[in-house]
């Protein structure tokens, strides 16, 4: 009896053994064949990330070195913007005096506006939104935007933070002029020029403006990525041209990682030069918008 017993109880553990097997190779086999099945159906989003890195920091060092191939007509815009800041320069204090003493006049929202747009944590985790949800979504030209924002935001970014050290020109707040320059003076009241927010989000701005083709959408655009940099000159923060010149720095930059892009990125085959349209619809039933984007 004992010796049937443990018979049975052999054959039920071969049985177990046996069927446990079974149902992990029956799983390895299913998903093996699912992962295998998703890399022939699902877009690989890893190889599309690498390699939309590579061309944002390729566009980064084309910005940084188009300067080395300017000519005339790109010398010539560089000298009237020269000539333009020289001339609110010389009259800084007097612009830097007349916006703080109206600084009550200026609606807090405002303000607040212009401190948190500017906010290298807000902005970068705006654009960076763009970005993933191109990816994510296959939309090959919120794709390439976000890759114009954040290639842009980081080029900028970092020329700004190396030319606010360098120079260290004195905030306006500081009370010591605007002549007053100390380089690499490690101080915050030494880091005025240029102005991190309105670099920020001019870069932004002129980034998303230039998907656009309608003028009803670009002021509006515009209008919120110059708002930063006048709230930083209400609150003393920045003189006049350092503001001035901030924007300046943001507008070459985009539009040389834009030409890069233009010449370089061609997602999916796609027309990325097309710009985003927005027509307004006029009849005699209907009053509408269209964006096509």
């Amino acid at each position: 009896m004992k010796g049937v017993n443990f018979i049975m109880l052999l054959i039920n553990s071969l049985k177990y053994n046996l069927t446990r097997s079974l149902l992990l190779c029956f799983a390895f086999i299913i998903s093996h064949n699912f992962s295998a099945q998703n890399k022939l159906t699902k877009p690989n989003l890893w190889d599309n990330f690498i390699t939309d890195m590579g061309d944002g920091f390729n566009g980064i060092g084309y910005a940084y070195t188009r300067p080395l191939k300017w000519k005339g007509m790109q010398f010539m815009n560089v000298g009237v913007i020269s000539l333009s800041t020289l001339g609110i320069y010389a009259i800084d204090e007097d612009i830097s005096r007349n916006f703080i003493k109206n600084k009550e006049n200026v609606p807090d929202f405002l303000l607040k506006y212009g401190w948190y747009a500017g906010s290298p944590q807000i902005n970068y985790g705006f654009i960076g939104s763009i970005y993933l949800s191109g990816l994510l979504s296959g939309n090959n030209k919120l794709r390439r935007t976000g890759i114009l924002l954040l290639s842009s935001a980081t080029a900028t970014g970092f020329l700004q933070q190396l030319t606010k050290s360098s120079t260290g020109r004195a905030r306006p707040d500081a009370e010591l002029g605007k002549n007053h320059f100390r380089p690499f003076g490690g101080s915050s009241a030494y880091r005025s020029f240029p102005s991190g927010h309105a670099v920020l989000t001019f870069t932004t701005a002129h980034a998303i403006a230039k998907q656009f083709n309608s003028w009803w959408l670009k002021v509006p655009i515009y209008t919120l990525g110059i708002i930063p940099g006048l709230s930083r000159i209400y609150e003393g923060a920045h003189w006049m041209s350092d503001v001035v010149l901030s924007w300046s720095i943001s507008y070459f930059v985009v539009e040389a990682i834009d030409k890069y892009l233009n010449s370089k990125h061609d997602l999916n085959n796609n027309n990325l030069k097309n710009k985003t349209s927005m027509n307004l619809i006029f009849s005699k039933n209907t009053l509408g918008m269209l964006i096509a984007f």
